[in-house]
Parts: C-alpha cells; sequence; structure tokens
C-alpha cells in the first residue's frame, strides 16, 4: 500500500469498459520540488468516491501498484502499470484528514436501538 498527497487536477468521468468492468481516471499534482502530475484510476463501485471532491482540493490518495504483461497478436511482450486507488481523503492546510461526512455510513434507527 501507498500513499500520495496533492491536489485534485483532473476528473474524468466513469468509463464502462464492460458489462463486469468500469473505472474512472483521475490525476493530482503533487508538491514537491519539482511537482509530478500523477494519474490514478478507481474501479467498480469505487468511482464514485470522486463525486464529493471538487477540483483544486486536497487530497490524500491511498493506492495500489498493479502491473501486468501484455502479448500483441504479432508475439511482441509489453508490461503496464496502473496505480488503482482505493481510498481518498480531503486534506487541511496543515496535512490533517477531513473526515468526509458524504462518505460516513449511516445507521438508521427505526427507534428499537438496533442498528437493522
Amino acid at each position: 500500500m501507498f500513499k500520495l498527497t496533492g491536489t485534485l487536477k483532473v476528473a474524468n468521468e466513469t468509463q464502462v469498459i464492460s458489462e463486469k468492468f468500469s473505472k474512472r481516471e483521475f490525476v493530482i499534482e503533487t508538491k514537491d520540488q519539482y511537482p509530478q502530475l500523477v494519474m490514478f484510476q478507481l474501479t467498480q463501485d469505487k468511482c464514485d468516491y470522486l463525486d464529493v471532491y471538487q477540483l483544486g482540493n486536497q487530497v490524500e490518495v491511498s493506492f495500489n501498484l498493479r502491473g501486468r504483461e501484455w502479448t500483441s497478436p504479432a508475439g511482441e511482450v509489453r508490461y503496464f502499470n496502473t496505480l488503482e486507488a482505493w481510498r481518498l481523503e480531503r486534506i487541511d492546510g496543515n496535512g490533517e484528514s477531513i473526515q468526509d461526512k458524504a462518505r460516513i455510513d449511516q445507521i438508521e434507527d427505526d427507534g428499537d436501538g438496533l442498528p437493522f
């Protein structure tokens, strides 16, 4: 697991690749001495994580590095990497996490004290 902090620069729409797979790409800009533009992808039910963010928000991205091999029809072997995000958190100017109310799991209370 890796984490990277930066400014949300690009938030693309969700792409439906097949009936079983969808992805959404986004880019953050780091605040390093030499800022980097880093693209991540969210997949499946995580695609809507970006809905509560606006361009310019400071975010911390938790992600996994994925690598794969692909062989072309001509027999050429190529390798690809993907930064697969699995969590986003808004951070303030001091680098502290701001808990998103939109992402807090709500438990409905029907009056009997049970969470279901």
